[in-house]
């Protein structure tokens, strides 16, 4: 269950915040202001933060500085109102991912946190090498071999590859593997996935047709078992 960090003063917004995560499947912790928001954004771990800019006790261009300063690559969402485009630019400067203008609707600001979620930990500790059925995988190496049989593998073949084990047990979109692996901003045809998928499969499954390790999800995507 991801963990986020609310940091919001107004009544209202903190507790249409809450709602909304909590109905999200997220663990919520509320801050109401700056001074709380920093000691708890450094006590519960959270994985993403969301900072009112307008905050007592303490800014949220304040907080976020300080958290910046102790070290912390928690991804941060900085919530501003209308026409402060100062604050804008000075909360990405101090190290924000990103913010969303007040008043904004709870869909836009989800689809906000999942991105900096996903970007976050794709860009978090990589596998170096993994072993699953009688599959041995050295991505420091660009090797895979297969019941102990070295197997020619394309530099993308290896990336999906380490991408499935770093997100070992997760259904993944298709059109996810093409930002994250492929990284289109625009995406084309989801058959580029499916090829790859098809190519690889040849390469660490004994019945591809029949897959073990890298399953299909229909009508959702793709997740590894191994």
């Amino acid at each position: 269950m991801p963990k986020v960090l609310v940091v919001e003063d107004d009544d209202s917004m903190a507790a249409a915040l809450n709602d909304g995560f909590r109905y999200e499947g997220y663990e919520v912790t509320l801050a109401r202001d700056g001074a709380d928001g920093l000691r708890l954004a450094g006590e519960c771990a959270p994985d993403l933060v969301i900072l009112d800019v307008m905050l007592p006790k303490m800014s949220g261009l304040d907080v976020c500085k300080e958290i910046r300063r102790a070290g912390s690559s928690v991804p941060i969402i900085m919530l501003t109102a209308r026409g402060q485009e100062i604050d804008k630019v000075l909360g990405l400067k101090l190290g924000a991912d990103d913010y969303v203008t007040k008043p904004f609707g709870f869909m836009e600001l989800m689809a906000r946190v999942e991105a900096l979620l996903r970007r976050s930990t794709g860009g978090g500790a990589q596998a170096e090498a993994y072993r699953f059925g009688d599959v041995m995988v050295d991505f420091r190496k660009a090797e895979l071999r297969k019941k102990g049989k070295l197997v020619e593998m394309s530099a993308r073949e290896l990336r999906l590859l380490q991408y499935f084990v770093n997100h070992r047990g997760e259904v993944i979109q298709r059109d996810r593997l093409l930002d994250e692996v492929w990284g289109y901003e625009e995406a084309p045809l989801t058959r580029t996935v499916d090829m790859h998928v098809a190519k690889l499969r040849k390469k660490i499954e004994n019945r591809p047709s029949d897959p073990q390790f890298l399953l299909t999800v229909h009508g959702l995507g793709y997740k590894f078992t191994g």
